[in-house]
């Protein structure tokens, strides 16, 4: 069977299923793992957003989806021919990934006869369903079986460490300019590791808000997480926005329980690495019950002032 992911979570999961020798094609924001990344790329963002800021980012993308542009373009040639059987694509977010109407266009467009699976996942649950779906469409159910039960088994060890633990209150933030607040599976992330998350829905959309909504939520704990941000750009994007933070979470600031995340690996993607976000939670929340996540996930973000002015200046500091 040849495959074509054009999700990242997808191309994680079919990874994690042994299926690496079917994957023919990979979209362009298939960063993990690095054993799959020499395929092709069969899509790209329709505009270049490279070294923009998170509000030039967020005014591109909205100018784009008002003039109804499509924001990813696929390859339709390279895509004929690869000629592959079954397309991996989704329908929850169409700013994070091709979605699958644009899957299905192309390969229309490409005269091919290809499933084209889509994975929308919004909770927990449903990220642990995609690779049971992905598992009965590439005769890969017992692997996937197997997979599901072992990331289960690591999520309930999390859980039962933090039982019965103080629940500090949390606030993620999932894009800093506008301001939004996670939706999906975070809010369970950060339930599953003993923390309460005091803006956002779980199983919903995430939500945008202001600081003015969010100011008297005063939380214990403050989680940088922007979407498909790495861990670097995430201390860029919260050192240009200092002033705003140490207005939302003084007082998490001030107690060193404000951390940047690699969101992009482990929290806005709907794969296996979602329970790596759960471990690393569970880390930075209970410090005392659980092991502190590896350097490169997560940091502790202060802010301090300069040496010749009052003005807020965000650095990072190892955890």
């Amino acid at each position: 069977m040849k495959i074509v992911s054009l999700l990242a979570a997808a191309t994680e999961i079919l990874c994690e299923l042994g299926l690496e020798d079917e994957l023919v094609g990979i979209s362009h924001e298939c960063d993990h793992p690095p054993e799959a990344l020499d395929r092709p790329r069969i899509s790209k963002p329709a505009f270049d957003l490279s070294g923009k800021s998170s509000g030039a980012i967020d005014q591109a993308i909205r100018e784009g989806a008002s003039s109804r542009s499509d924001l990813y373009e696929i390859d339709v040639d390279q895509l004929r021919e690869l000629s592959p059987h079954l397309i991996l694509a989704q329908a929850v977010c169409e700013v994070c990934a091709v979605p699958t109407e644009g899957a299905r266009e192309a390969a229309r467009a490409a005269e091919i006869e290809a499933d084209v699976l889509s994975l929308d996942a919004h909770s927990i649950r449903d990220v642990l369903e995609s690779v049971t779906l992905i598992g009965e469409a590439t005769g890969t159910a017992e692997r996937a079986e197997v997979v599901v039960g072992d990331l289960r088994q690591r999520s309930h060890e999390v859980t039962r460490a933090v039982a019965g633990a103080p629940r500090p209150r949390v606030l993620a933030l999932e894009w800093l300019d506008p301001l939004f607040v996670p939706g999906h599976w975070v809010p369970e992330m950060i339930d599953l590791a003993g923390g309460e998350c005091v803006a956002g829905e779980a199983k919903g959309r995430s939500v945008e808000t202001t600081a003015e909504e969010l100011a008297g939520t005063d939380p214990d704990v403050l989680l940088i997480m922007p979407c498909g941000y790495g861990l670097a750009a995430t201390r860029r994007d919260a050192a240009e926005h200092a002033e705003l933070l140490v207005k939302l979470a003084p007082r998490a600031i001030d107690a060193g329980s404000a951390f940047v995340v690699d969101g992009s690996s482990y929290f806005n993607r709907s794969g296996p690495r979602i329970v790596d976000g759960i471990e690393i939670l569970g880390g930075l929340l209970h410090p005392e019950l659980l092991a502190l996540p590896l350097a490169g996930a997560a940091d502790t973000w202060k802010q301090v002032a300069t040496t010749d002015s009052r003005e807020p200046t965000g650095i990072v500091a190892g955890i």
